[in-house]
């Protein structure tokens, strides 16, 4: 079915953020005394907001955290990608070739604003992008539920059943399914938990020139897992 709408989760999926990302708060966390290396933060938490994070955090140490953590972690993340942010492999083709198809496109993220300002500067993405910005910092729940999702597809005007979202996470596709919408699942990080995400209900693929033909609009062969 060739969708009304595709939404794009910023990080992992539009700029390679994720391991930056996850060193950072590998380092963090073992600081505080729970060492782990960046490869577990990302199975643990990628997807989330940070304030889910923060909850997780403190039920593992068994005490709070301060107020600012959150706040904390993110300034942390944020001299990470001032050095420099580089794009996914193809996904300019891609969304080249959803402009030249007609076919609506946005970014529906657990990042706030800010964060997907500066890291789809960085890469050079955000002139595709800037207008069309949606972030779970304006509902009230992060994924896996599927507030960010809907607030999207209310924002571009488009019925959830109609949209296809492009995720890199079992809590990213967790809230798509919620949302009622198709989700294929980017696979490309080798550290993706292939079976998670399939077992969340997405379909696989691991190359972004594959999109176009995973929406219908090319022939370009498929790799999937």
């Amino acid at each position: 079915m060739r969708p009304d709408l595709v939404i794009f989760d910023c990080d992992g999926v539009l700029v390679d953020t994720e391991t930056l990302a996850n060193k950072v708060l590998a380092e963090i966390l073992t600081g505080l005394g729970l060492p782990m290396d960046h490869h577990e933060c990302q199975r643990r938490f990628m997807g989330r907001t940070m304030e889910a994070v923060q909850a997780m955090v403190e039920e593992m140490l068994g005490s709070a955290l301060p107020e600012d953590w959150a706040d904390s972690v993110r300034a942390r993340d944020i001299e990470a990608f001032e050095r420099g942010v580089d794009p996914i492999p193809g996904i300019e083709r891609a969304v080249a070739t959803l402009k030249a198809a007609g076919i609506p496109y946005c970014v529906g993220s657990s990042g706030k604003y800010a964060k997907m300002r500066l890291t789809l500067g960085k890469a050079g993405l955000l002139p595709h992008f800037e207008d069309v910005l949606f972030s779970a910092q304006d509902c009230e729940r992060g994924k896996p539920a599927p507030d960010i999702f809907l607030y999207a597809a209310s924002g571009m005007g488009k019925a959830p059943e109609r949209c296809l979202v492009i995720e890199d996470s079992v809590p990213g596709v967790l809230a798509a399914k919620a949302a009622g919408m198709r989700v294929l699942g980017y696979v490309g990080n080798p550290d993706s938990d292939r079976e998670a995400m399939r077992a969340a209900g997405a379909e696989l693929f691991d190359d972004m020139h594959a999109l176009a033909a995973l929406i219908g609009l090319e022939t370009t062969p498929v790799t999937a897992g």
